[in-house]
């Protein structure tokens, strides 16, 4: 890995990585637990057949995961099984979705399935032997099955881009919605936290990886008001390769990544709080804005878009995230409950921070467990889509 830079501060410069709403009068499934390794088949083996429909079947009945979402599980298992290995003279290029340091996303199509499919292709010149452990490492994927994660359909190599093909999510992600929407409801964003803590807790619980890379853009949804994670470090060797593709303005990183410390699964909590701050005011949150643009903002007293944040330099702004209090969200409009699951995520030392199964049991999630919000609706919506 190339070495990591410091400032005057000797703050390290890290390397970079690159809900189906329950219908009304429906029940809420069970609570979200995790069974014991002893009650469960091991996901991590691949002689224990991981990778078979019954033994996904039977974890994700462990984890009551309701009769809907284990119904489209299955539906894109034997769409991936039918598809069988990808080639890249397999795919025809539909459109592009997004591009970014990590790379470029396009919309494909499996042209023996017709399956359509989102590429992302991510250009590094390494030598062949770690192309080919990266395309092994990326292999974990096919193991994560689960409603808030999106679906791996497999990865390969071609000249000097690795293509990582995925289910695609026709809503895309919320830095996208962002765009359109100016901000994003406290309802909304009660089943969009209620998505991405599931599927934080199923990435650490049944597979130990932590996610590495929480915020909008890595959250996506679809038309049927599915929400999922995606773009999450399985890879190593890849996040070695991507060291020095950290450039823009923003990082959803905790202050702990900065230094030389070890750091956990509470890093993407952080990086969980910092996205909510910025989705609910449709402003990126450090350094934190002005009460009275916030207020602003929440009241609805100016028609205008809220200012573009000044840019920052890297290092000015991993200052701030070390030196400087944690943003803060608080306003009339915003339910106290959400003020608090907040500042719980944002705390500066991991350790005071609040971790994944307390905040699944968090006052402002409990509400969002019961009640109805429609996802399909909003989703629609924001992205113009014909009801």
């Amino acid at each position: 890995m190339s070495k990591m830079s410091k400032n005057k501060l000797n703050l390290t410069l890290p390397p970079s990585v690159m809900d189906a709403s329950n219908p009304p009068n429906i029940p809420a499934p069970p609570p979200f637990n995790i069974p014991s390794s002893a009650d469960r088949p091991s996901l991590l083996n691949e002689s224990s057949g991981s990778g078979s429909i019954d033994t996904i079947t039977y974890t994700l009945d462990e984890l009551h995961v309701d009769e809907h979402a284990l119904n489209r599980i299955k539906i894109f298992l034997s769409q991936r099984e039918q598809m069988g290995e990808i080639r890249d003279e397999d795919l025809e290029k539909l459109g592009e979705l997004g591009s970014g340091s990590g790379g470029v996303v396009m919309k494909v199509r499996h042209i023996p399935t017709q399956l359509i499919m989102a590429r992302k292709m991510i250009h590094i010149d390494l030598k062949p032997q770690v192309k080919k452990q990266i395309i092994r490492e990326l292999k974990v994927l096919h193991d994560c099955n689960f409603p808030h994660i999106v679906g791996f359909y497999g990865a390969f190599q071609a000249d000097n881009e690795i293509s990582i093909c995925m289910e695609y999510m026709d809503g895309g992600s919320l830095d996208l919605i962002l765009k359109r929407s100016g901000r994003i409801r406290e309802p909304i964003l009660g089943k969009i936290t209620l998505a991405v803590l599931k599927g934080l807790t199923y990435l650490h619980d049944q597979h130990a990886i932590m996610h590495r890379d929480v915020k909008p853009s890595n959250i996506l949804v679809n038309s049927s008001g599915e929400i999922k994670l995606c773009d999450f470090g399985v890879s190593g060797q890849l996040i070695d390769s991507m060291a020095n593709s950290f450039v823009g303005t923003r990082s959803y990183m905790s202050p702990e990544r900065f230094g030389d410390s070890k750091y956990s699964v509470q890093s993407d909590i952080w990086s969980l709080g910092l996205s909510l701050i910025e989705m609910a005011l449709g402003v990126y949150p450090i350094p934190p804005p002005d009460p009275k643009l916030i207020d602003q903002i929440l009241s609805g007293s100016s028609n205008q878009p809220p200012p573009k944040p000044k840019l920052m330099a890297i290092f000015d702004l991993l200052e701030c995230i070390e030196l400087q209090p944690p943003p803060r969200l608080e306003h009339k409009s915003l339910s106290p409950e959400f003020t608090d699951f907040i500042d719980r995520c944002l705390k500066k030392d991991p350790n005071e921070r609040a971790n994944l199964q307390t905040l699944l049991e968090h006052p402002w999630i409990k509400k969002y467990e019961q009640e109805y919000v429609d996802i399909v609706g909003w989703v629609c919506s924001t992205m113009n889509f014909d009801d």
